[in-house]
């Protein structure tokens, strides 16, 4: 029986011991330099947006919805219009979604608006990202939610729900897998 225990310790060991790269599998980082690059221009936690773009397309440059949402972000094609158009970039086409940088820039912009429209609350802008900010502003203004994470459960859409507490819950393991990063860039 000791030695059953012995290798038990060892096995715990080694998982321990290689627990960032066992979790770094699972949870993948590509696009680290335009993540950063745009997340910094908006203000954003990097951490963050990585969580956004893992929950939205498990990073899939192609990712495409029921709904219409297109690439890593799931950037609305409208939505994705808009920001260019008030960003002054030139006119965009859906296929210009599909193409890493752009989506990236495009949808961290758009994050970035609903971030700063809520106070810099993340948690009113990651709601607002995925049910839309009209609903957050009616559910605030109806009381039907708090807008703290304390009370997500007030939430109408249990998708939002679910999609919030995904994106935070993967904004720390991003941020523990990840923390070497943020001292090299």
């Amino acid at each position: 029986m000791p030695r059953l225990w012995l290798i038990l310790l060892v096995a715990i060991l080694a998982l321990v011991l290689n627990v960032e790269r066992i979790g770094r599998h699972f949870y993948p980082f590509p696009y680290q330099e335009i993540v950063f690059r745009y997340a910094f221009q908006e203000d954003l936690d990097p951490f963050l947006l990585a969580a956004v773009i893992k929950t939205e397309s498990n990073f899939r440059a192609t990712a495409r919805s029921r709904k219409g949402a297109l690439g890593l972000m799931q950037v609305m094609p409208e939505t994705g219009r808009w920001v260019a158009e008030e960003t002054g970039e030139p006119p965009l086409l859906p296929d210009d979604l599909s193409d890493p940088e752009t989506n990236i820039r495009l949808g961290t912009r758009y994050l970035g608006y609903l971030h700063t429209q809520f106070g810099d609350d993340p948690v009113l802008a990651l709601a607002a990202y995925n049910a839309g900010r009209s609903n957050v502003i009616r559910w605030l203004e109806q009381a039907r939610w708090t807008g703290e994470l304390a009370t997500l459960d007030q939430i109408p859409f249990p998708e939002t729900r679910r999609y919030v507490r995904k994106v935070l819950f993967t904004q720390r393991v991003y941020r523990f897998l990840y923390r070497d990063i943020l001292h090299d860039s």
